[in-house]
């Protein structure tokens, strides 16, 4: 089968189309023949050398694919082969054809193409996990989510709007904003020219957020926790900012306020079967009633790979980034 590698760390340009053995399913797993696949900020960072897989774990890059059952391993009862799906996955998206546990597959919701079901899996799990199983964001507090235009970030600020939080963002035009702002997000920061501590404290009264959702990391620490709500969460998910900064213990006691650092990647089995069925329980239904969508903004050709990555990076985007196989 054809599948993406990357002989060596590098640019865009180190991802390589390749002959590689199509994977057979081991007990518990199912292979899909791959429709299309989400493309993430951690691949970005695989390919640059920065984010390797768990030991034991394909290296092809590809966190989240959609596509439909080819094959199922022994034990498989849930599916069987045909079924319209979408998965989380360790790696491997890349690919024509992919395996993965039982466990982490969806099926296609309601009302969502197969392609752009791709853009689901990896966000909403992503989300779920963190602003309510991690955070446990509520009805009525604040919600800051930093790049507010992202894959992530468009469906945290949907997902927030739908239990009833008030939602700010950050994003780098006023395009991007006017887009946060059709989804739901009521306080708009464009980080470029304003500063989000200030913002946010003015448009509640100083009151700051309860929840953050952080892809950036040590570059934002400082101000994150000074934008944190007395008994507030902020959840760091990501490092495009750096891994090293300074935090202020003074005033994280003085607000009584937590600092949690999550990733999914590398989650036991288990763990991750267990926040794809919280998505299947809550996300689900309101995609199939339309509450909530996924918002993509481009679909590559897998042989043109180097080419979305280049727009990832270019940080123009607006939503999720596809592969087409």
């Amino acid at each position: 089968m054809k599948a993406i590698t990357i002989p060596e760390p590098g640019g865009p340009e180190a991802l390589v189309l390749s002959d590689v053995d199509t994977p057979d399913p081991a007990a518990g797993e199912v292979r899909i023949k791959v429709a299309a696949a989400g493309v993430n900020r951690a691949d970005v960072l695989q390919r640059q050398g920065f984010y390797n897989p768990p030991a034991g774990e394909t290296e092809i890059p590809g966190l989240e694919v959609s596509g439909v059952i080819d094959a199922v391993g022994a034990g498989v009862t849930e599916w069987v082969v045909g079924d319209q799906v979408c998965a989380l996955l360790v790696g491997g998206g890349y690919a024509e054809q992919v395996t993965v546990p039982a466990g982490q597959v969806l099926p296609v919701p309601d009302g969502v193409d197969l392609i752009d079901a791709a853009a689901l899996p990896e966000v909403t799990s992503t989300v779920w996990s963190n602003v309510f199983l991690t955070a446990n964001l509520q009805p009525g507090e604040t919600f800051l989510v930093h790049g507010g235009s992202s894959g992530i970030g468009t469906m945290a600020i949907q997902f927030a709007r739908e239990v009833g939080a008030r939602v700010a963002v950050t994003a780098g035009s006023a395009e991007k904003l006017d887009v946060c702002h059709e989804l739901g997000a009521e306080i708009l920061v464009n980080y470029r020219d304003q500063d989000f501590v200030e913002e946010l404290r003015s448009a509640t009264d100083g009151h700051g957020a309860d929840v953050i959702l952080d892809n950036m990391g040590a570059k934002y620490l400082p101000r994150n926790v000074q934008a944190l709500a007395t008994a507030g969460r902020l959840v760091i998910i990501g490092m495009q900012g750096g891994v090293k900064g300074e935090l202020d213990i003074n005033t994280l006691l003085r607000k009584r306020a937590a600092v949690i650092a999550t990733s999914l990647r590398a989650r036991p089995l288990a763990e991750k079967a267990t926040i794809v069925a919280a998505v299947h329980e809550h996300v689900w239904p309101m995609i199939a009633d339309g509450r909530v969508r996924p918002i993509v903004h481009s679909r590559h050709a897998l042989a043109d790979v180097p080419a979305a990555h280049a727009e990832m990076e270019a940080s123009g985007h607006i939503g999720k980034i596809l592969l087409l196989t």
